[in-house]
């Protein structure tokens, strides 16, 4: 009796271990433009949240948060990081400096989308310099050791590119999302839902785009 009663304490124990795993109550965005970009009026860009989303709550940023606080039943706290200046300069790039306050944040979901500003990787050493320097980005990120790290394949596909961020990916033992098949569908671009005035804002995915996105995350959410 004893035993069986210690059985059904520990088999409670893990459910309700699970179930807290199960629901991030801190979650770290860290992207590009898709993730957040503040007002430039030059390219005709007046949003301060994820280009090209018509409005806060389109961007794949708040409707996974949105997803998420309506499956757990409780809002988590998210932190959003621009880091385009990591994408176009990562070889040396300062890391632990750089990422202090997103580290400190002690996030129990991290969610990384990058890999569109990063420039070609012509040659397997870029290819493997690219593929370290996430690594390592992930690793300073992960400053909570039970985190889960889900990486986003870009929205415009890149072989060399998502090879790379796959196996940082995979060298942190998280989830790789590959979103490759979303750039396939005119209709996930900003483009096919207005017209915009910079192409390159218009490149960015739509409200549907980032909708897209966002259901693929959520799906990968442990």
């Amino acid at each position: 009796m004893l035993r069986i009663l210690l059985a059904v304490i520990g088999i409670i124990s893990f459910s309700t271990t699970a179930s807290a795993q199960a629901k991030p109550q801190k979650i770290l965005f860290v992207g590009n433009s898709l993730t957040s970009h503040g007002p430039k009026a030059d390219i005709d860009w007046h949003g301060n949240w994820g280009m090209a989303a018509t409005s806060l709550d389109k961007d794949y940023v708040h409707v996974v948060t949105k997803a998420l606080a309506t499956k757990q039943g409780t809002t988590p706290v998210i932190m959003v990081k621009n880091v385009a200046d990591f994408e176009r300069a990562h070889v040396g790039y300062d890391i632990a400096g750089k990422f202090a306050d997103a580290a400190a944040f002690k996030a129990d979901l991290i969610i990384l989308c990058i890999g569109e500003n990063v420039a070609a990787l012509k040659t397997p050493e870029a290819q493997s310099k690219y593929q370290e320097q996430v690594t390592a980005l992930l690793k300073t990120l992960r400053s909570n050791p039970k985190a889960q790290i889900i990486v986003r394949s870009s929205f415009w596909p890149s072989e060399a590119k998502d090879s790379a961020m796959r196996k940082a990916c995979e060298a942190v033992g998280g989830t790789f999302v590959d979103i490759s098949a979303l750039s396939k569908d005119e209709q996930n671009y900003a483009r096919s839902e207005r017209p915009h005035k910079h192409a390159g804002v218009a490149n960015h995915p739509g409200d549907r785009g980032m909708a897209a996105i966002a259901e693929e995350i959520v799906k990968a959410v442990k």
